[in-house]
């Protein structure tokens, strides 16, 4: 009886024995485990399986069709691999590494190549920036100048250099027609001079790649605060001074970023120079990548365009490394 009043004359606060449960003095604490008892790192471990079971359907074409063929071109640089069926391959080690660096005609191609790249990557970003700035403003249609922008982004490179030899077309081309309406001479063939076929395709390069740089640049640009801007121009900050100290550091990584993969892709380019002009006229157009096509499927020399590759490859990993650096040393100095 005693025990039974004890209980009953408890308060609320005061904790009872008997069996565990909610709210009972033998209970576990709230969020505690029971000794023995798998959580938290059994859920991990099934996360991050579950995780590469994801991964895995995007991951199986990449390595079958990207790093496969890689790792196989490696290989293929240190052989004489030819074209014939008939044809045994030899491993010859590093003989057509060699090969390369006495041949005048491939480092004239990769002179080419680095032309063209600056060639196209500095104007294009210089057009691209002013452009995200024109559409960043209050314009009116400005929906429809943003949607005619982004055109030359959804072509297809070959429907690209096809459009732009009509319009180089010496005959009956619109540049040409231009030239003479404007009574500037009889037109020239811009895609077969010497002197003017690079410029000409330095020119659809640019026209080409500067939509997908305008559009990460006017991204940019539209998550830059108004009030910063509004600040400057209240202290007196001209257009100029507003760019240069709020609108430049704010683009400066996505700007730095853009230019290095339009780097990259210029130096790795193939599809518009070929449909353009195929390497001619004289290669003066042959870069790199049209190079190693030629000596592969046109000459047979597959282990020595392999090499080709595999240099072209290394330069871009040497770009890329040093993008990566100066990122994360940007990082380090935010």
């Amino acid at each position: 009886m005693t025990s039974v009043a004890a209980v009953k004359q408890s308060g609320p606060d005061e904790p009872r024995g008997g069996r565990p449960g909610r709210g009972g003095g033998g209970g576990r604490p709230p969020g505690s485990r029971r000794p023995g008892a798998s959580g938290p790192p059994r859920d991990k471990a099934f996360g991050d399986r579950a995780a590469w079971f994801l991964v895995l359907p995007a991951l199986l074409p990449i390595l079958a069709l990207s790093v496969g063929p890689l790792l196989y071109g490696i290989a293929l640089a240190f052989t004489d691999a030819q074209s014939g069926r008939t044809r045994s391959t030899q491993w010859v080690g590093t003989l057509n590494f060699q090969d390369l660096l006495h041949d005048t005609l491939f480092w004239d191609s990769f002179r080419i190549g680095l032309v063209w790249a600056a060639g196209v990557t500095i104007p294009q970003f210089l057009l691209a920036l002013g452009l995200a700035l024109l559409l960043n403003q209050d314009l009116r249609m400005r929906w429809l100048a943003r949607a005619l922008a982004i055109i030359p982004w959804a072509m297809p490179e070959v429907v690209v250099g096809i459009m732009w030899r009509l319009v180089y077309n010496p005959d009956a081309g619109i540049l040409n027609e231009t030239v003479r309406d404007l009574g500037l001479g009889d037109g020239r063939d811009w895609l077969t001079g010497l002197a003017t076929a690079l410029p000409a395709v330095i020119l659809v390069g640019v026209w080409a790649g500067m939509p997908q740089t305008t559009v990460a640049l006017l991204a940019g640009l539209q998550n830059t605060p108004r009030e910063l801007h509004e600040a400057a121009a209240l202290d007196g900050a001209g257009a100029w001074r507003r760019f240069r100290t709020v609108t430049w550091p704010a683009i400066k990584p996505i700007a730095l970023a853009i230019s290095a993969l339009n780097l990259i892709w210029n130096v790795n380019s193939f599809a518009l120079v070929y449909v353009l002009t195929s390497g001619g006229p004289g290669g003066r157009t042959r870069l790199p990548m049209l190079f190693a096509y030629e000596e592969a499927f046109r000459y047979g020399q597959f282990g020595y365009a392999a090499a080709m590759g595999c240099v072209m490859v290394a330069v871009i990993s040497v770009l890329l490394a040093l993008h990566l650096v100066g990122r994360l040393r940007g990082g380090e100095d935010r």
